[in-house]
């Protein structure tokens, strides 16, 4: 569903004309033992809002062409619908149970609306999350007749699950299609599995609502809305449209401070020590393994009976997110929950924990998975226990775009506090290096303890971390008087399909995400004065970059210095890029008064010490495996 709704918020930004969107997700083991073990799958087909007995898995996937108006015109394309808008937000409450007075679930339904430039009483139906079981059927619909009831007495409401089961990351996007072509064709998919008693039951508890049980009806509409709602209690709702919306353009003109950062990393904790360490110039040595404490959980306020319930993974997402919090002084409060946002980039999430629960059910068998541990094995789950530690509500979504989802973090949360959807978000870039992930990478012969940027070694220093930065609506953060390290001016985001397993050519994806980040700062190659790269010491990955930064600054190249973390830190993929971010901002800030760079000319590799105080704007670079970059643009 969130996929759906960014497509859009990148075609009316002007970074694209097209977006394929959707999800996508297969029948396993590990859904199956996990669901099982939390007693939520139903013996039978499951019947949304009726029995409630628990859901019934399915999968599939469901992709849908988000083009603009123009383009599509442009190219005689047929139209089904337009997208008006979309809400996400979060419970902040638990991982598995929902809220149960539905207050996450009525704030993405009612910024849905907002945003639409529509009201209740407009929709004529809702394609529901309605998985049948008991809490969460119980919470939409509350959230439904609170939302409805009064305003709107020609609903329709149906749980297409009842059909095809609960796709997991693939279900938003195909019940988008089902309210679509509901909206299309006039014909309004019934909700499955009422008995004659069902009925009776329904229709004192039903209202006005008509819950479409059993039959399809046939309705014309104007507007339809499709519902999800996830682990970690993440929320989103979306509306598709008939007819031209009505809907106001933003003008992306909102700038973006960073106010704060967190940091958990096998060097140590903390923006504090992070500067300690580059000042003393420490280097990290031996395994690079991060690792989370009492005092540091003490240091932010959070009581050991939460942090027990975390992999390792979320411990080091959520202490980096409350570190940030803390050093930005922004404190979530009545007025700031609703619009203060997380968004999380990963490239492998917690690996570890899943690895470790199939190792389980593999020994054990399908019927004995861990009910502790399943709900640790989903993306998501670490922006969840974030929101919930934090008391975040608004925006949560995870981006698992490899190792370069960290630095794309930073673009996404930088479209939404343009678009003015949120004032703050809390970006993190983080992955965890525990045993299983150590010894997946020595599989892959990458795993390299004295591999150095740009000495053209096959593997690089296996590293891990989580970094988290705080994004601000500039003149939000003016306004509270707070410390500005840095201001992000633009970024672009790429990608350049290469032969699977290879990065070779795909250089040519980091060409165009710069070309846009400069373009999207007014800026041009003579205004970046330094760049923070991605080199790790693997040579397919080094030469890629070389030979962007080749083309991009030719005319400069020769004088224009690099430098790069994972020299100090290693390769903490996700963490690593947005630590590129964050040593850069400290160098603007002053923070970090100098450090050592590289210089490349005609491929041959200098060193030079970079004053901090002569900086004014660094490109940031970051790759993902297969083909996809990100660059952003940082000043003082």
């Amino acid at each position: 569903t969130i996929s759906i709704g960014y497509a859009c918020d990148l075609i009316r930004a002007g970074k694209a004309d097209l977006v394929i969107a959707g999800g996508a997700d297969a029948f396993a083991s590990v859904p199956f033992s996990g669901f099982l073990a939390l007693h939520a799958l139903d013996q039978e087909p499951c019947s949304p809002f009726n029995q409630c007995r628990g859901i019934t898995l399915g999968e599939g996937s469901g992709i849908v062409v988000v083009e603009s108006y123009e383009h599509a015109k442009k190219r005689n394309a047929k139209m089904y619908c337009e997208v008006l808008g979309y809400g996400v937000s979060s419970d902040a409450h638990h991982i598995t149970a929902p809220r149960e007075d539905g207050e996450g679930q009525m704030n993405a339904i009612n910024w849905a609306l907002e945003s639409s430039g529509i009201k209740a009483s407009n929709i004529g139906y809702v394609n529901a999350h309605g998985t049948g079981t008991s809490k969460n059927d119980s919470a939409e619909f509350l959230s439904l007749h609170t939302i409805f009831d009064e305003t709107n007495d020609d609903l329709s409401v149906s749980s297409t699950k009842a059909m095809v089961g609960h796709c997991l990351g693939a279900a938003g996007a195909i019940e988008a299609i089902f309210a679509i072509k509901a909206l299309t064709t006039g014909k309004i998919p019934p909700t499955l599995g009422f008995s004659e008693d069902d009925l009776v039951s329904l229709k004192e508890k039903a209202g006005k609502i008509d819950f479409v049980p059993n039959v399809s009806r046939q309705k014309e509409m104007d507007y339809v809305m499709n519902n999800s709602f996830a682990f970690g209690g993440n929320n989103a709702s979306i509306i598709f449209s008939k007819n031209k919306g009505n809907l106001v353009l933003k003008d992306h003109k909102n700038k973006v401070a960073i106010t704060g950062f967190g940091m958990v990393t096998p060097l140590g904790n903390g923006v504090e020590k992070y500067i300690e360490n580059v000042n003393n110039n420490v280097m990290l040595e031996g395994l690079g393994q991060s690792s989370v404490g009492s005092s540091d959980w003490e240091a932010v306020s959070l009581k050991s009976s939460f942090y027990r319930k975390l992999d390792v993974f979320c411990q080091m997402e959520a202490l980096s997110g409350m570190y940030a919090l803390k050093d930005a002084g922004y404190e979530i409060n009545d007025e700031t929950q609703f619009r203060t946002g997380i968004v999380v980039g990963t490239s492998e999430g917690a690996l570890g924990t899943g690895c470790l629960f199939e190792e389980n059910i593999a020994e054990k068998g399908t019927a004995n998975g861990s009910a502790f541990k399943f709900p640790n094995t989903v993306y998501n789950a670490a922006g969840g226990y974030l929101s919930i530690c934090s008391g975040i509500k608004g925006y949560n979504v995870t981006l698992a775009n490899g190792a370069q989802a960290g630095l794309q973090a930073v673009a996404y949360g930088m479209n939404i506090i343009r678009e003015g959807v949120m004032d703050t978000i809390l970006a993190s870039g983080s992955d965890e290096n525990i045993e299983i992930i150590t010894e997946l990478y020595n599989k892959l012969h990458l795993v390299n303890d004295k591999a150095l940027p740009y000495e053209n070694t096959k593997g690089f220093k296996l590293s891990d971390g989580a970094i988290s930065v705080i994004l601000e609506n500039e003149d939000k953060a003016l306004a509270r008087n707070t410390k500005v390290y840095a201001h992000v001016a633009g970024y672009g985001m790429a990608h350049k399909s290469v032969k699977f397993g290879s990065i070779s050519g795909s250089y040519k994806g980091l060409v165009k995400a710069i070309k846009e980040a400069l373009k999207d700062a007014d800026l041009t190659i003579f205004d970046i004065d330094l760049i923070s790269g991605f080199a790790n010491g693997c040579e397919a990955i080094d030469n890629e970059e070389i030979k962007a930064y080749n083309e991009v600054f030719k005319e400069k190249l020769e004088n224009l210095p690099i430098i790069n973390v994972k020299e100090r830190m290693g390769e903490g993929r996700a963490a690593s890029a947005m630590m590129s971010l964050v040593h850069a901002s400290l160098m603007l800030s002053g923070d970090i008064k100098k450090d050592n760079a590289y210089l490349i000319n005609n491929n041959e590799i200098s060193r030079k010490v970079v004053e901090s105080n002569k900086l004014n704007k660094i490109l940031v670079c970051s790759y993902g495996s297969g083909g996809s970059y990100t660059a952003v643009i940082v000043e003082k």
